[in-house]
């Protein structure tokens, strides 16, 4: 008898801020693959399931994608309850999408358990809300893992410097300096705001703010690092330097 694949989405990265569905089914699960998550997260998984790490990390990648879609079909074919728990939620940047896919082709069923995306949660909690009635009605959310400058890229930075809105980017950290070139070099205002969020809803979350022309020397002065979210628009006007995710109390 065929298990049953759960792609759920694990939040922003604390452990509360999971949904109900997602606990649920976490405490369920008989086979659960996870990928780089926080690690309150991490210490509450069931230690009767078969625990698979599948982050990714700087320079290793404990499996290959090709690999971790092979572990779920095959233990769902041994009639097993497989949840594959990954940040933010699935089909944001997360290659969810391509595992339903090859779930879908051996005819495994699957259930999608939606997740915060850090996208909007890590500003959010910052105090920078990504959309607002009198400047931003429009949100273009981004991946900066592909560098703006090479041949053949997916992502038009040509209509997102045009834009009227707020610009959302995650992994980008690595290729800041390219992606402020490509959208200056498009024309957008270089005294657009900008920020970048660092380990985004922990104790050691911290905000670097400065416009478009500034932000990659003040982030080079401040030693910006990932894991970040970086956010550019008239929306990081409202940041105040506060906090508005509190702990559960």
């Amino acid at each position: 008898m065929t298990g049953k694949v759960y792609l759920v989405g694990a939040g922003p990265g604390r452990a509360d801020l999971i949904t109900i569905r997602a606990r649920q089914v976490i405490d369920r699960g008989e086979v659960i693959l996870y990928d780089q998550l926080a690690g309150e997260i991490v210490k509450t998984l069931p230690a009767s399931a078969e625990l698979i790490d599948c982050g990714k990390y700087a320079g290793r990648h404990t499996l290959k994608q090709e690999e971790i879609e092979k572990i779920m079909i095959t233990r769902a074919k041994e009639g097993r309850i497989v949840v594959r728990l990954k940040g933010g939620d699935p089909f944001l940047f997360g290659r969810g999408g391509e595992e339903l896919e090859a779930l879908r082709s051996e005819g495994i069923d699957v259930e999608l358990v939606p997740g915060v995306t850090s996208a909007i949660a890590v500003p959010g909690c910052a105090g920078i809300p990504v959309t607002h009635r009198d400047c931003a009605s429009l949100l273009a959310i981004v991946t900066g893992h592909e560098d703006p400058l090479k041949e053949g890229g997916s992502v038009r930075w040509d209509l997102l410097a045009g834009m009227e809105g707020t610009i959302v980017i995650l992994m980008g950290v690595g290729n800041l300096s390219s992606i402020v070139d490509s959208l200056l070099k498009w024309g957008k205002d270089p005294q657009t705001p900008v920020a970048i969020i660092e380990r985004g809803l922990t104790e050691k979350q911290r905000v670097t703010t400065g416009a478009l022309s500034t932000i990659v020397e003040i982030a080079d002065l401040t030693g910006v690092r990932p894991p970040a979210v970086i956010v550019i628009g008239s929306v990081v006007r409202l940041y105040r330097g506060e906090m508005l995710c509190g702990a559960t109390r």
